[in-house]
């Protein structure tokens, strides 16, 4: 389940060495990495979630570049929650019906979507306690997802772990362990902002995606299992474009999530994945990953409701994800990479947000 070995080696080398800091927990069990050129990437136990991450633009001015909160009782109690920063888990994505077959047993995971099983189901790891470490560039959270949890089968013991390198570099290890076939999936749910959190729109952001064809999906944005060719499509991202340029075209898939909520299917032995560039401030990140998917999200669902770190209520649009992992329902499409990990194997996959300029 590495996969891309030659692309991790190679992001390592890039990754250098690191200075980073590590403070003491807050009161809320909140942790901030600080390296020498002063970003920050303030980390949280409560679901293992990045809660800030501050970076410089072209005049060496920092901003917060993800949606979220101060205080970590407003993820706990904000309404419909959206996934600020968290870890998603133990599938990131869609379940059809919240049902898969594995080893001739049927298992019934929780519905929370709709008719589907979504992000781990009504008390994913986004909304538990993590065991802290912390590590001398960063911290490790962990914890055991006990068997049952959500309708899974088998003891799932996780650890993600948060790097951050002189180069801007942050980076995420996860691993797993189980006594038990069980599908794992992981990723991050942070929304990104390059123009600063708290500002009203990413549709002027340019984006790239190293990605020939998406996973078409129902109307329940599940995947049928047919791989669309992007090309001549709102979804060809091959070049960089505007975000909103072809937002708002009738294709049938962008109606289903009123905008972008899809899985592109990278191209293998890609180095970079993706990139989004915001013009107005030189804010420039990079994604590296091992993984066989990304799912971009444009924050359809977000209506003005929540209220951010910026004092400014969050809007439609206003943020975008960009979800490294393997592909959605993947339980229940044999001719999707695999997603089973089973007793004595080792789930294990990095992926990098790498910050800088233009």
């Amino acid at each position: 389940m590495v996969g891309k070995i030659g692309l991790l080696i190679l992001a390592g080398l890039l990754a250098g060495c690191s200075s980073a800091t590590v403070s003491e927990p807050s009161s809320d069990g909140q942790y901030t990495l600080k390296n020498r050129n002063g970003m920050e990437v303030r980390l949280a136990t409560y679901g293992a979630r990045i809660t800030s991450i501050k970076v410089p633009d072209r005049d060496g001015n920092f901003s917060d570049v993800v949606l979220g909160y101060d205080e970590i009782e407003s993820y706990k109690t904000a309404f419909k929650k959206p996934y600020f920063g968290c870890v998603l888990g133990r599938n990131a994505g869609r379940i059809d019906k919240g049902h898969f077959s594995l080893d001739g047993v049927d298992y019934q995971l929780a519905v929370n979507n709709g008719p589907n099983h979504n992000h781990g189901g009504m008390i994913g790891f986004d909304k538990v306690e993590w065991a802290a470490e912390s590590l001398k560039n960063g911290m490790r959270f962990s914890r055991r997802s006990p068997d049952g949890e959500e309708g899974y089968p088998g003891n799932l013991d996780v650890s993600v772990t948060y790097t951050l390198s002189d180069n801007n570099d942050l980076k995420i290890d996860y691993r797993a362990t189980t006594d038990k076939a069980t599908p794992v999936n992981l990723s991050n749910h942070s929304y990104f902002n390059l123009a600063g959190e708290g500002a009203q729109t990413v549709l002027d952001h340019e984006l790239m995606i190293v990605a020939k064809s998406i996973l078409e999906i129902d109307k329940t944005s599940v995947p049928t299992g047919i791989k669309l060719p992007v090309a001549g499509t709102p979804f060809d991202f091959r070049a960089a474009k505007a975000v909103g340029r072809d937002i708002g075209e009738g294709h049938e898939q962008l109606s289903y999530g009123s905008g972008y909520d899809h899985n592109f299917v990278l191209n293998d032995g890609s180095t970079i994945a993706a990139e989004l560039y915001d013009p107005s401030s030189g804010r420039l990140m990079q994604v590296v990953t091992d993984q066989p998917g990304i799912q971009l999200y444009t924050a359809n669902f977000l209506n003005g409701g929540l209220t951010g770190k910026s004092g400014r209520p969050y809007q439609r649009r206003s943020a975008l994800c960009l979800e490294t992992q393997h592909f959605p329902d993947s339980p229940n499409q044999p001719i999707f990479p695999n997603t089973i990990l089973r007793p004595g194997e080792e789930y294990k996959t990095t992926t990098i947000y790498r910050f800088s300029v233009r």
